[in-house]
This record gives C-alpha cells, sequence and structure tokens, in this order.
C-alpha cells in the first residue's frame, strides 16, 4: 500500500503474483490490477472527516476488499454493515469458489450427470451474463477454460511451472467450449454436454460480489459509496470533497506500481484485465495465466491491458478479459462497435501506448 497524502490517496488495490490459493485471483483469462486515487479527504489509516462516515475493509476471495461510505444511516451501526456485508460474500464464495470443494460450482464441476442439475438463481444469473459475454467476443471469454487453466498451473492447485505437452492441451481443449454447458431459467438449472466440463468463473465473479454490495449499500439508501474487492471497483455518487470518485488505472508493468490514467468516475464500475502479474518464466519466456481458450495456449500478442468501464461490474469483469485475449485489433474493433467505455495499453519496443475507445474519453480526469 501507498500511503494517503491527503487530500489525495494512492491506493494499491491488487495481490501481486503467482496465484496462491486465491479462489477468484483472475487466474482464468485476466488479472484486473487498479490503482484507485481516493480525493476523499480521508486518511488511509483509516481516519474519517465525520462521524457519518466509514471506511471498512476485510478479506475475501482470496483478496480483500474495500467499502467507503460518505454518510451511513443512523439506523445501521458499521460494524453491522460490515457483518452483512461479509455474510453477503461468504455466500457468493459457497457458491461460485472452484477453491471450496462444497461450494455448489464445485459440486456442479464434479457431478457427472449430463442431464439438468438445479442451482441456485445466483449462479444461473452469473453464467448467463458469461455465455453473453462468450457470444459477443466468439469464446474468447469461456468460463469453460478451467481445463487448461489448472494444466497451465494457474488454477487451485500450484505446479512446478512445467509447460504442458502438447498432447495434454489437445485433451484439455476437448473439454472446454462454453457451447457445452445449457442454461435453463424456469426452475434454473445447469446442464454439461459432456460430463467432464468444468466450470471456472475466477473472471467474473469478483465483480458480480462488487455488484452485490453496491446493491445491498443502494437498498440501505446510501447514495456515495465505494466499493471495490481485488481491485473490481464500482462507485455511486461523489466522494468527500463533493466531486467525482478519481481512480487510476495502473502501467502495466511487472516490478513497480505507478499510474498511467487517472480516470473521473460516478456511477459507474470499471475492471481492467492484464497479463502482467500472473505469470511463469521458463528458459527466457513468459507464460501468462491469460489463456485462449481456442488456442489452450497463454496470448502472445503486445496487449498488456484492457480497463472497460460499465454500470455493471459483473459485466465489465468479463468483457475486459475477452477483450484482452481478443488482442489489440480485434478487441479494440469490437468495443468501438459495441459503444464500450475501454482503455487499450499495448506495449511497442518497450513502451506503452494507449489506445481508447469514443465512449472512454468522457471519463478521462484533466
Amino acid at each position: 500500500m501507498i500511503q494517503d497524502r491527503s487530500p489525495s490517496a494512492l491506493v494499491s488495490l491488487s495481490s501481486a503474483g503467482r496465484a496462491t490459493g486465491s479462489p477468484f485471483a483472475k487466474t482464468g483469462v485476466g488479472t484486473l490490477i487498479l490503482l484507485v486515487l481516493l480525493i476523499t479527504g480521508w486518511w488511509y489509516s483509516g481516519s474519517i472527516r465525520d462521524a457519518q462516515s466509514v471506511q471498512l475493509t476485510g478479506a475475501t476471495m482470496g483478496t480483500t476488499y474495500t467499502v467507503k461510505i460518505l454518510r451511513i444511516p443512523e439506523s445501521i451501526t458499521a460494524k453491522a454493515l460490515q457483518a452483512e456485508m461479509d455474510r453477503l460474500l461468504a455466500g457468493i464464495n459457497r457458491q461460485m469458489s472452484t477453491y471450496d470443494p462444497d461450494s455448489e460450482l464445485s459440486q456442479f464441476n464434479r457431478n457427472p450427470s449430463t442431464g439438468w442439475v438445479p442451482v441456485s438463481s445466483e449462479l444461473l444469473f452469473v453464467l448467463q451474463e458469461a455465455q453473453r459475454v462468450s457470444q459477443l467476443t466468439d469464446g474468447a471469454f469461456d468460463v469453460t477454460v478451467g481445463p487448461l487453466v489448472n494444466l497451465w498451473g494457474f488454477g487451485p492447485t500450484l505446479t512446478n511451472d512445467d509447460i504442458p505437452t502438447d498432447t495434454a492441451i489437445d485433451e484439455a481443449l476437448t473439454r472446454v467450449g462454453y457451447r457445452r454447458l445449457q442454461l435453463r431459467d424456469d426452475p434454473p438449472a445447469l446442464q454439461k454436454t459432456l460430463a467432464d466440463i468444468y466450470v471456472d468463473l475466477s473472471a467474473i465473479a469478483k465483480g458480480y460480489a462488487v455488484d452485490r454490495l453496491a446493491e445491498y449499500l443502494e437498498m440501505l439508501a446510501i447514495s456515495d459509496y465505494m466499493v471495490e474487492i481485488g481491485g473490481e471497483l464500482r462507485v455511486k455518487g461523489h466522494n468527500a470533497q463533493g466531486v467525482p470518485w478519481r481512480i487510476a488505472i495502473e502501467k502495466p508493468t511487472p516490478n513497480e506500481r505507478t499510474v498511467e490514467r487517472v480516470l473521473r468516475l460516478t456511477d459507474q464500475g470499471i475492471a481492467t484485465s492484464g497479463d502482467y502479474r500472473n505469470f511463469f518464466e521458463r528458459d527466457g519466456q513468459r507464460y501468462s495465466h491469460a489463456i485462449d481458450p481456442h488456442t489452450g495456449r497463454p496470448i502472445r500478442h503486445q496487449l498488456a491491458s484492457v480497463s472497460v468501464i460499465h454500470p455493471s461490474v459483473t459485466t465489465a469483469d468479463a468483457l475486459a478479459t475477452g477483450l484482452i485475449v481478443m488482442g489489440p485489433e480485434k478487441g479494440f474493433q469490437l468495443a468501438e462497435q459495441q459503444g464500450l467505455a475501454a482503455l487499450f495499453i499495448v506495449i511497442n519496443n518497450g513502451e506503452f501506448k494507449e489506445k481508447s475507445t469514443s465512449a472512454f474519453a468522457p471519463y478521462l480526469a484533466d
């Protein structure tokens, strides 16, 4: 963490390095890495300006969360607020974690049936959005990529950074494909067309958790807040200075934490996927956790990170992952066609070059 220097606080909100047991560490196809520039008047140490303002932090999903609220209702205490948020987050873990062998998703993954399996409406909702983004990105985002994630050593079980054989990759690819997963609305259910399909929600579940916490705060009529989980982030209203929240996207460099671009956000969410934190090297070659579901191998293009602004962090999370897998040309073309607010950072001859969509410009800070 970088200590706050009032009135601005530059705060690192992501974990670096190889996944080490994080259930939602974006171990599939994209790691969200954001720096958050909080022009709030708070000291990062946790001091607050008035009795109604609160900052809550905790652990979840193998990472941390931070919630900042300008005015907490008199009808609820900060302790009770945090207890309810922790309960919500624990429930999402029990539904969607692949690291919990007893989670709803883990049980579905182990189930050998190719018939309809009843699931919670929450799990169905996340998978419906995942499938929609999969169709939009032509399978670049794919929650069935789990066998490849595990094969390359970015799943629940750590490996010795061995390079998989072509035979092993080809075998894993036979179990990958979002079209092999069918969804049913009423009653909520999933169906595999192949018994050993393995679903991994690490590239969308944290975004969903951010949205759930934000919706809970809005249910309490809280109108000015910031919710962040492991870098996935959503804001509403204004900060303590009465202006839009200021969010800084990190320069995609592995060994330092510096700001690339500062944004001005209100009533929006943001997610960034990059290939520069979670990787291993072998014989001078870097192997990123950003795996292309079509080839079964880590991406090799020059796109270092993609940031997507969207009212739904669930959607932004999945889109950022799909776009970075698609690459700097196809990904940008799709983002522009769909009217997405997206920033692409490409590394070219050791230098970073930005390319943003038309819809991204209004969010750039002065």
